[in-house]
């Protein structure tokens, strides 16, 4: 399975000034694969230590940060003779063990020669529950499920993920039936590794979609695991009100949905604790269109959306039919899956950060709005095959922005004040 992000970890490998590098991420993502295979394919050696109920090696980071003492202790565990620049330590599952984190920032200083990989699923929570952070002492890699040209490739399509990587729509659109076919499946699947790897062997949709009510499942067991007893139903609360939340004609995020008379303030925990998961994504609106946007969101207005599409679909029980044949991807549940599938690519196949733009009394809310170096761009995502683009157009004739997208079925047009650009094309950004 091809994954974008080894490319990243081989130009880290290459680095003169190396630190370690944490791998960011929810569950099931891949994230131990990830390390184990760019072992496997670039280092003679591996080290790998799992901290999961392993108390013989959380007590090694226990007694102090001598890194020759820890690393002697790594040999005898992995019964891998570690040596500077040919082998890979890895150490998984980090937030069972909160001295590893700490012991990274003395592997920076200390012993930079050394090539050190780290990861842990529930990393972002036990950071917020006060354990220590080696600030400026490590590199972060955020791995998501697979972006849609991660599934082209793992369904033997790659000539089709390059030629979306060549941005050429006069080579892309001429295989739209192609695309639209592939994107439909990605709909259905998403992109968890292990249901990716079940499509393309097996091409079971009914198998897929209990394999990701599987996934679902396990998430909902960790969270009775990890926290207490009295935050445990508000965080099924949210989890489970978002596939309600995504169907509404107007996304924004709302507490009544879930209770009736609930407040923002009741819910924060349960939703910072899903976000350090890495389980739910939180897209904030800015009220004026400006440069920086950052600088005009407002925190406490969101829209939610969930880690995955496929999981998506599977929380909702949308059924595969629904969803292959003909039209029906465009106008089953009111476009949530589109706008889920386009917010994912955004977030792991480009490199800007989405917002939404509204106002309490705005009559022309834009779905997605991004900043490409100083213009601030609105996108429109288009699930049916209606395309008039009546919100963005008024938005247009009042902002008058460089560049205004919309994201549809349809193949590339530029109309001049909007460019048109098909859903599966998102990495082009």
């Amino acid at each position: 399975m091809k994954r974008f992000a080894m490319e990243q970890l081989q130009s880290w490998k290459e680095k003169g000034k190396r630190k370690p590098m944490i791998i960011m991420g929810a569950r099931q993502v891949g994230k131990t694969w990830l390390m184990k295979e760019f072992g496997r394919q670039f280092f003679p050696k591996v080290a790998y230590v799992s901290f999961y109920n392993n108390k013989r090696m959380s007590d090694v980071f226990e007694m102090d940060f001598d890194i020759q003492r820890i690393l002697m202790n790594l040999n005898i565990e992995t019964g891998v003779t570690i040596t500077p620049g040919d082998t890979l330590i890895i150490l998984d599952e980090i937030q069972d063990a909160p001295r590893v984190l700490e012991s990274l920032k003395y592997f920076c200083e200390d012993a930079p020669e050394y090539h050190v990989l780290a990861a842990g699923s529930l990393l972002g929570v036990a950071i917020h529950q006060g354990v220590s952070y080696p600030v400026g002492k490590v590199e972060l890699l955020d791995l998501y499920p697979l972006n849609f040209r991660e599934f082209l490739c793992a369904m033997g399509e790659e000539a089709l993920s390059g030629a979306l990587d060549s941005k050429d729509f006069s080579i892309i659109d001429n295989f739209s039936d192609k695309y639209l076919f592939w994107l439909k499946n990605y709909y259905y699947t998403g992109g968890m590794p292990a249901v990716v790897d079940l499509f393309r062997e097996q091409k079971d949709y009914a198998g897929v979609r209990e394999l990701q009510k599987d996934i679902v499942r396990q998430y909902r067991g960790d969270f009775g695991k990890h926290i207490d007893a009295k935050d445990l139903p508000r965080i099924r609360m949210v989890w489970e009100s978002i596939p309600i939340q995504l169907a509404k004609e107007n996304k924004k995020f709302f507490f009544g949905q879930i209770k009736k008379g609930a407040r923002s303030a009741d819910f924060e925990i349960a939703i910072q604790w899903l976000l350090d998961c890495g389980l739910i994504y939180k897209v904030n609106r800015v009220n004026e269109p400006h440069v920086p946007l950052a600088a005009y969101k407002e925190m406490n207005v969101y829209k939610l959306f969930v880690l995955d599409v496929g999981l998506l679909g599977a929380m909702s029980d949308l059924d595969a039919m629904s969803i292959l044949e003909g039209n029906d991807i465009f106008v089953e549940f009111k476009g949530a899956l589109t706008e889920q599938y386009v917010l994912q690519q955004i977030i792991s196949d480009t490199k800007y950060t989405p917002y939404y733009y509204g106002t309490e009394k705005a009559t022309f809310e834009q779905d997605f709005m991004i900043q490409m170096g100083k213009d601030v761009v609105p996108i429109e995502v288009k699930a049916e095959t209606n395309l008039k683009s009546q919100s963005l157009k008024c938005y247009c004739e009042k902002y008058h922005p460089q560049t205004a997208i919309r994201f549809s079925a349809k193949k590339y047009i530029d109309q001049g004040w909007m460019k048109n650009v098909p859903l599966y094309a998102v990495c082009t950004l």
